[in-house]
């Protein structure tokens, strides 16, 4: 993206994403193993190839790992890159943990194993974990989750799907070719997959689909356990629960009560068959990536028709992957301490509270919120928690994150998962610890949580060109600026919105506040609903909070911008539409048209600046211009 400069001047009034990206875009080249190029995957790659060129030299010793984590993550990279002992030993590391799976006999003797399952992380028709209480977050709570399926959603598993079909093949190939590399007869291997893939179909039609998922406080379902056990009169949850937490919790919070209500119907004795070699294959596709380069390859076959890359990664680059996303803080605390200073986590930390400054004055002189719901909203902004660039200590979990050099890459891999998961279950019955990252500072993302009430901006994405001490004011604002914002808006998103400043799910709204914001959101639904992307049209409802968001961010970061002594919109307007450019795999925009609850990249960049009066006295966009929205149609929420 550095070389994204130029910008047709003749474009600007008519597609600023466009105008700005166009020239880049025409000779721009998706790498064969990704499935995009430009912007946030950009800088992506640029960390990947410096990281790797980092522990590459502690791999052949000339530099030293400077902590005890550090030096355990490279034994186990060094594990992870020895593709020599990996293709000699095939498949026979997994051999173990599906014959596991296959010597289950029936559903009482799977659900006697089911806490020592969970411990190894085998997936379950019936997923539980610990997460903070919606309502209470100061303390954990035992969620009830759905599995993943097979295909990304459940649109997907209707009969007039084709994308599904033509997908459901590639899955049945690389199934049939895996079972086969791993010495498995034919008929066994048939068999398996089909009765796996008739389970998945299975649960399919109880689980809420993307746009069901993106309303996430409706996952808060309390029941108690007693009531909570009367799902189910096969399986003894009770039992199952007490080995994982050492006890019977008060209540349990499910996300997706319909699954629930059938589970009967998914989980008995009489499709425990299906159920079995629904385990099976899900734990073949699990443990691929640690066995041979040619298995890892094959496996990823169905990943890649998915995301439309074109090539597997080259096997250095895979294994740099499986060791860092073990040990992703430990990567990320090097990547942050080494490559992001102390002066950028010092201006940026300066901006975030400029940022939150400017909303609380838009909050103050806010028209249309009642003056108590007006003060409860800033009661929340002060409480706003503020995570620049990497967190202050690492979790004590790497300390336990012990190689051991006489096992297998899968075996090592199986006992991180279970000291990880002993640990997870562990948290029920600890305060929850607000000070943990959800992100590694080397990824290039940002997020808010709602439970915390924190916004967390890793170091990766705070560089060009979201944020540089070498571009102007007005491009930051427009960059690291509006997404800054961005994340402080989802506090007052549709979803945010429902949380109070300690994080709790509280209705702190008067009535006729909570329907004007509802009708806002909505003009937002409509505004997106339908828009044509060259991967077909956008469901505005499943973006409406990130759109709240992006408009929300846009519009504070303008006015932040304005008030800088050298301030130049058109920098600001510019990189906006910039930080958005973006190449991706035609594959990678249908899917994501489906399961994302972001708008697709060119939207952002060109519908935002159309809601903001100063875009049109900037570029001088008129009527019959293709930027130009009727001052009625613009849409103002925060």
């Amino acid at each position: 993206m550095g070389k994204n400069t130029t910008v047709n001047e003749e474009l600007l009034k008519d597609d600023l994403y466009q105008a700005v990206n166009g020239e880049w875009l025409k000779t721009a080249v998706i790498p064969a193993d990704k499935a995009t190029t430009g912007g946030f995957a950009d800088l992506s790659d640029k960390i990947e190839e410096t990281l790797m060129a980092d522990f590459q030299a502690m791999l052949d010793l000339k530099v030293t790992p400077d902590t005890p984590e550090m030096a355990e993550f490279i034994k186990y990279y060094h594990l992870a890159s020895d593709f020599t002992t990996r293709d000699q030993a095939g498949f026979e590391p997994a051999k173990k943990y599906l014959d596991q799976v296959l010597a289950l006999k029936d559903l009482k003797q799977w659900q006697e194993k089911l806490p020592e399952l969970f411990l190894a992380g085998y997936d379950s028709p019936v997923v539980l974990y610990v997460s903070p209480d919606m309502k209470d977050t100061k303390h954990y709570a035992l969620h009830a989750d759905v599995p993943s399926l097979f295909l990304p959603d459940k649109t997907y598993y209707t009969k007039d799907n084709e994308q599904a079909q033509a997908l459901l093949q590639v899955l049945q190939q690389m199934l049939t070719e895996l079972f086969k590399k791993a010495g498995y007869a034919d008929d066994f291997s048939q068999k398996t997959i089909a009765q796996a893939l008739a389970y998945d179909a299975k649960l399919a039609p109880f689980q809420k689909d993307s746009t069901e998922r993106a309303d996430y406080v409706k996952s808060y379902n309390k029941y108690s356990f007693s009531d909570f056990e009367k799902f189910s009169t096969h399986l003894d949850f009770s039992q199952i629960v007490t080995g994982l937490v050492g006890e019977v919790p008060e209540k349990v919070i499910v996300t997706e009560p319909k699954y629930f209500e059938a589970l009967d119907q998914l989980v008995n004795p009489e499709n425990f068959a299906e159920l079995r070699s629904w385990l099976f294959v899900k734990t073949m596709l699990d443990l691929t990536g640690f066995l041979s380069d040619e298995i890892r390859v094959l496996g990823g076959t169905y990943s890649r028709a998915l995301s439309g890359s074109k090539e597997a990664m080259k096997p250095q680059k895979a294994a740099y992957y499986l060791a860092s996303n073990q040990y992703s803080q430990v990567v990320g605390l090097y990547y942050a301490h080494k490559y992001f200073g102390k002066k950028a986590k010092a201006d940026v930390y300066q901006m975030v509270e400029k940022m939150i400054a400017v909303y609380k004055k838009r909050l103050q002189e806010n028209t249309w919120l009642s003056e108590n719901t007006r003060k409860k909203a800033i009661v929340k902004l002060d409480a706003l928690g503020i995570n620049v660039g990497y967190p202050d200590k690492l979790d004590p979990l790497y300390q336990k994150y012990k190689v051991d050099p006489k096992l297998n890459l899968v075996d090592n891999a199986v006992n991180f998962t279970k000291i990880a998961m002993k640990r997870h279950y562990e948290r029920l019955h600890e305060e929850v610890d607000r000070t943990r990252w959800e992100m590694p500072a080397h990824m290039v993302n940002a997020y808010y949580h709602p439970s915390f009430n924190v916004i967390v901006f890793p170091a990766a994405i705070l560089q060009a060109p979201f944020y540089s001490l070498t571009q102007s004011s007005s491009a930051n604002y427009g960059g690291i600026g509006a997404v800054i914002a961005h994340e402080i808006s989802h506090a007052f998103d549709n979803n945010g919105a429902q949380f109070d400043e300690h994080g709790n799910l509280f209705n702190w709204w008067t009535e006729d506040d909570l329907t004007h914001f509802q009708n806002l959101a909505q003009e937002m639904i409509a505004q997106f609903d339908g828009l044509e992307t060259t991967a077909g049209p956008v469901n505005g409802k499943l973006v409406v909070s990130e759109n709240i968001a992006d408009a929300g961010g846009l519009s504070c970061a303008l006015e932040a911008a304005k008030s800088e002594p050298d301030a130049d919109l058109r920098e600001f307007f510019i990189n906006w539409a910039r930080i958005w450019g973006l190449k991706s795999s035609p594959e990678r925009e249908k899917l994501l048209l489906a399961i994302d609850v972001h708008a697709p990249h060119v939207l952002r960049a060109n519908i935002q600046p159309r809601n903001l009066a100063d875009f049109y006295t900037v570029f001088g966009v008129k009527p019959g211009d293709g930027m130009y929205l009727a001052p009625e149609k613009r849409i103002h929420i925060w």
